[in-house]
């Protein structure tokens, strides 16, 4: 990527731009059919047809029926109505973090969302605990991980039954990414589909963020887990449209034609428009003719590599767990008690900005760095990445937990924000030499600190790993005078 001065950023997680930026195929597909054509989808084009074939193709048979909708929240909401018009039920089943969409009814099934604002959770949705093998409640010592993660889904199904409540669906992304990149142990998913079929209720696949090869051996990412395990529904969209607006649920003849018995029309007015089928065509040709499917492979597998290096080097990474070109990076204080690193991973954020290279952290601590770049990511692009990574690792110190850093500065200073001085304290990672080092160079904000700042550690202040220090505008220092210090809490 370039930005308006024409400076170059390696993009490692755009996952919409799925087969690069400005591709200049989809960019020729769309302005072609935009000269030609482009209505409502009450007008039957010959794209929409010819997308929904090859877009089947990829699918298991059963899923056979497609729903063209404009994003990813659509489409889910869309199989919302899906499952609970198939038999009638209404609850939902979720993983705790998730996120499925912005809508209300997506709110509603992402604690990933309601957790962090003033709704409670609804009557009719039951959270199930992450299958998080690393940082969740049965890890990689256990016995049957999957067993007892699903073992917690068919619990809840049984509890809602004793109130007399029935379920509709259990959705959850194939590989959990505003989660912190979470693969699912084999078999979960299975024995979930199981418990869920027997209660009368479908599986929600959410591919909107793993599908279209990114995985590399399979196209789907619920393929990972076997041949045995197809979904009821499979909803999908950011790269679908490498940018575009487009997105679809696709679902079984069995559960469409219970959605069309019940008299409710589906319509979408711009969902498989002409131009948008034109588009996901050119995606689709783009993603088979460059092989894009074995480059994730051939690619993750060796930014795998290099970061597991890594892991032996800095012990700030606890883990490092992915497929194909979806890799995640989970740094901790300390490696026995795992506990999230939030405030490290953010300085390495900023930090790799200032290298030109864009990454970006995730999950419930928001201590895990996610890598899902367009799919013709380059081993000379992992390489230059995990270069740039090692570097920044280097430099950094791990504060000890419980420890805050208290920034003062004076009243008449014009950057109150802690990102526009990460030059002031540097923590490096020693587990057990904790060292400040004052840093004076390379500092992505030019605001200089006056000569009277300066920096305290205290002692014994609790740990607060909600705060969400990405939220906060990224950009030059503004002009502000009201706050005399803060507080950076690790």
């Amino acid at each position: 990527m370039f930005d308006e001065k024409g400076q170059q950023y390696l993009d490692c997680i755009n996952n919409v731009a799925h087969v690069g930026h400005c591709h200049p195929e989809v960019v020729r597909a769309a302005l072609t059919q935009m000269e030609m054509l482009n209505t409502n989808s009450r007008f039957l084009h010959d794209n929409i047809v010819e997308y929904a074939k090859r877009l089947s193709a990829t699918l298991p048979e059963k899923l056979s029926v497609c729903y063209f909708t404009n994003s990813g929240s659509e489409a889910n909401d869309l199989a919302l109505r899906l499952a609970r018009q198939f038999r009638g039920h209404q609850d939902v089943i979720t993983l705790d973090h998730a996120y499925h969409g912005h809508l209300s009814s997506l709110i509603e099934i992402s604690p990933y969302k309601f957790r962090k604002g003033k709704d409670v959770k609804k009557e009719f949705v039951h959270v199930a605990p992450t299958p998080d093998t690393y940082r969740g409640k049965y890890r990689e010592d256990h016995a049957d991980p999957a067993s007892a993660y699903a073992d917690e889904v068919r619990k809840i199904i049984e509890a809602a039954h004793n109130r007399g409540r029935k379920i509709a669906a259990f959705i959850a992304e194939s590989m959990q990414s505003c989660g912190g990149q979470i693969i699912p142990p084999a078999g979960y998913f299975q024995k979930v589909a199981e418990y869920v079929h027997r209660a009368g209720g479908v599986f929600i696949a959410d591919e909107v963020q793993v599908g279209f090869g990114r995985v590399g051996k399979y196209f789907w990412s619920f393929q990972v887990h076997g041949e045995d395990f197809v979904p009821d529904i499979v909803t999908m969209g950011k790269p679908m449209g490498n940018g575009h607006p487009m997105a679809c649920v696709v679902t079984t003849k069995e559960i469409a034609e219970a959605f069309s018995n019940s008299g409710m029309e589906y319509f979408n007015t711009y969902g498989g428009n002409p131009v948008s089928c034109a588009v996901g065509l050119a995606v689709l040709d783009i993603i088979e003719h460059e092989d894009l499917q074995s480059n994730a492979s051939r690619v993750g597998n060796y930014l795998m590599e290099l970061l597991h290096k890594q892991k032996a080097k800095h012990t700030l990474i606890g883990d490092i767990r992915g497929i194909g070109l979806f890799i995640g990076i989970d740094l901790v204080k300390d490696h026995e008690e795992r506990t999230p690193a939030t405030a490290e991973a953010q300085h390495i954020i900023y930090k790799m900005k200032g290298k030109r290279v864009l990454l970006s952290a995730d999950g419930p601590h928001r201590n895990v760095l996610k890598i899902k770049p367009p799919m013709c990511f380059t081993k000379d692009d992992a390489k230059f990445m995990v270069d740039q990574l090692d570097e920044t690792l280097t430099g950094l110190t791990v504060a000890p937990a419980g420890l805050q850093i208290l920034i003062l500065l004076p009243k008449s200073s014009k950057c109150w924000d802690y990102r526009c001085a990460p030059h002031l304290v540097v923590l490096e990672e020693a587990m057990g030499a904790q060292t400040e080092r004052m840093i004076s160079e390379n500092s992505p904000c030019k605001t200089k600190m006056p000569e009277e700042a300066h920096v305290e550690l205290l002692s014994g202040s609790t740990t607060d790993s909600t705060e969400n220090p990405s939220r906060k505008r990224n950009g030059p220092c503004p002009n502000k005078h009201a706050l005399f210090s803060k507080r950076l809490k690790t």
